[in-house]
């Protein structure tokens, strides 16, 4: 389950609405944009257009002032009739009568506000330096050549476009009071700070910021949302969607100043075996083998002592942006289905039950590597089933099944860009598992595929959703990701006329072990695959070997041959017979002799180097 898809998530948002909005900005602006959008200070309008070249008003400007301020909850539903051209039901009134308590702002000799007038770089630095706390007494010179210095000084102008007498841009505002929020106050404290922001290093923290404005999570119990507002954006699962996607019991959260809405369909079905650290007071739960942190209130309670769920029970969980749980349901509200590979399954195992709407007692307990890459552990009747057998799990109120599933094959070539495969598109959050017959597993993505040609051995089960694309996809042995790779640094054998025996001495992971067997391996001293059956080394087979002129964080070059990096290469360093772990990053072409050690053993998707080894020239 991944645990840190919220800033992510969040992050990829926020990026992609400012670039539909602002067309072509520069790193820093968009960061710039980001948080004063966040922050309320700056909207599009009806179509999300934020029109940064337009000019910008004094009634704009001022509203933009009380949104940047301690005061921007405080404002009324109505203002005064302060100045003879702004009513009291004039749009701004509210906001002019804030800026014009706070000293802000002003009106003109006439008795005029002028609020559809456009207001001068001197004008918004005047007023933006009242904000900061610097009154006429602070200032050196005449106006404006005093405010604009001052204002340049705390660096309020930096890339700001506008020059003396020139109208601000919305664009200018961005920068002006992004600056404002980074710049010292006359106290000598950075104003951002005084709002409740986090500044470093002259930048205001965005995740801290766009993760404190964003509310939820929320359950759509009826299949809609309750919101305040229209969305601009809608993402289901972390692909740009519509409110169309909601299904019941979803979890949502949104973020109404950047009117982006983000949902999740994530539920696990199956048995509660337990909470902890205790049932007065839990914090995490287990359902189906794997254990999830509680993530709200009433989740707590619905899990706690006092609440309707007691362990035996088949439960759905729902799960948050995070993969916390959020709520509970009775699985007869919620039912689900898994598909997957048998890691193991056990008869004569029961599973707890204490609860008096709980089944009968499972006979059988199988774990099942489902297609989303999560271990899960079902209680069912029956019988056991092989390791490796490809299944699927169906959890209602009145039980869990597990049925073997029929092969159903597909062959062709994945495109280079990963993103079909024999004529489908693959679907997004597409679900692919790796398996092998040992009951090995391995969660890959489409990328992982890119101009891999598979036949119909390489396909065991694949499914399509409503538009026809990929959307679950179980593969056979196709990237070599499935098995263990080991450096072996020595073989002895012990065979006689009446005894077969051999000792592998092997470095894993940095560890050093020794393997005893009745069996003779082809495997010589170097890179090898170790293949496991119930647990037991059933067979190891050799690597091939390269040596290499350059390694990167990806790949590494031998001579013309580039070859791409396994994601969790093994590292070793050699001193003499000895064997130690290190990085990528303590290696290097010029002090040592690399050796890469790669998987040529058939895979359509694999030949990635597993083991490095750098021994010092």
């Amino acid at each position: 389950m991944k645990s840190t898809r919220l800033l992510s998530a969040l992050l990829a948002a926020c990026l992609s609405l400012s670039l539909l909005c602002t067309g072509s900005l520069a790193v820093s602006d968009s960061a710039k944009l980001e948080t004063i959008q966040v922050l309320g200070i700056l909207s599009g309008d009806g179509s999300g257009n934020l029109n940064l070249s337009s000019s910008v008003t004094r009634a704009q400007f001022v509203t933009m002032m009380v949104a940047a301020s301690s005061h921007k909850d405080a404002v009324g539903s109505y203002g005064s009739s302060l100045f003879k051209d702004l009513k009291g039901d004039h749009w701004a009134s509210p906001y002019v009568k804030v800026a014009v308590e706070q000293g802000w702002m002003s009106g003109y000799v006439d008795g005029t506000f002028r609020p559809d007038q456009g207001i001068t770089l001197e004008e918004g630095c005047t007023a933006l330096l009242r904000l900061l706390g610097y009154d006429s007494s602070t200032l050196t010179g005449a106006y404006p050549t005093a405010q604009l210095s001052k204002a340049s000084a705390l660096g309020l102008l930096d890339d700001v476009g506008a020059v003396q007498g020139q109208q601000l841009t919305r664009q200018d505002c961005v920068d002006l009071f992004y600056n404002a929020l980074t710049a010292q106050n006359s106290a000598g404290t950075i104003y951002g700070t005084t709002l409740g922001y986090t500044v470093t290093n002259g930048q205001v923290d965005y995740s801290a910021l766009v993760t404190a404005d964003t509310k939820g999570p929320y359950v759509a119990e009826s299949g809609a949302l309750s919101l305040s507002f229209t969305p601009s954006s809608v993402y289901y699962n972390g692909a740009l969607s519509s409110l169309s996607s909601v299904q019941q019991y979803d979890v949502y959260y949104y973020n109404a100043n950047m009117k982006t809405v983000w949902i999740y369909h994530d539920r696990v079905t199956g048995t509660l075996t337990g909470v902890s650290p205790s049932k007065s007071a839990p914090t995490s739960a287990t359902v189906a083998g794997v254990s999830y942190d509680i993530g709200t209130s009433e989740a707590t309670y619905q899990l706690s002592s006092q609440g309707s769920f007691q362990e035996g029970d088949l439960v759905t969980l729902l799960l948050g942006m995070n993969g916390e749980i959020i709520s509970v349901l009775d699985a007869q509200e919620s039912e689900a289905t898994y598909y997957g590979s048998v890691v193991s399954s056990v008869k004569g195992a029961s599973s707890s039950s204490t609860s008096s709407s709980s089944t009968t007692s499972a006979q059988v307990t199988t774990q099942v590597a489902c297609t989303d890459g999560v271990v899960r552990t079902f209680y069912h009747s029956g019988s056991a089933l092989n390791t490796g057998r490809l299944v699927t799990v169906s959890v209602t109120q009145s039980g869990t099944k597990v049925t073997s599933l029929s092969n159903k094959k597909l062959e062709g070539s994945v495109s280079k860009d990963g993103s079909s495969f024999a004529g489908h598109d693959f679907a997004d959050g597409v679900q692919i598992l790796d398996t092998d017959e040992n009951g090995g597993y391995a969660r890959i993505y489409p990328s992982r595929l890119a101009g891999a040609k598979l036949s119909g051995d390489d396909v065991r089960y694949y499914s399509l959703d409503a538009n026809g694309d990929i959307d679950r996809l179980v593969l056979h042995e196709v990237t070599g990701d499935t098995w263990e790779y080991v450096y072996v640094s020595s073989v002895v054998n012990n065979s006689s006329d009446m005894n077969i025996s051999a000792s592998y001495t092997y470095v894993q992971d940095g560890q050093t072990q020794t393997l005893n067997s009745s069996k003779l391996y082809s495997v010589k001293s170097g890179g090898a695959a170790m293949i496991y059956e119930d647990g037991q080394v059933s067979s190891m087979r050799q690597l091939s070997s390269e040596t290499l002129d350059s390694v990167s964080s990806l790949s590494a070059m031998a001579g013309n041959q580039e070859y791409a990096l396994a994601e969790d290469v093994q590292v070793l360093l050699r001193d003499g017979s000895k064997y130690y772990q290190t990085s990528l990053s303590q290696i290097n072409g010029e002090g040592y002799r690399l050796t890469g050690w790669y998987d040529n053993l058939g895979c359509p998707a694999g030949e990635r180097i597993r083991i490095i080894v750098a021994t010092p020239r």
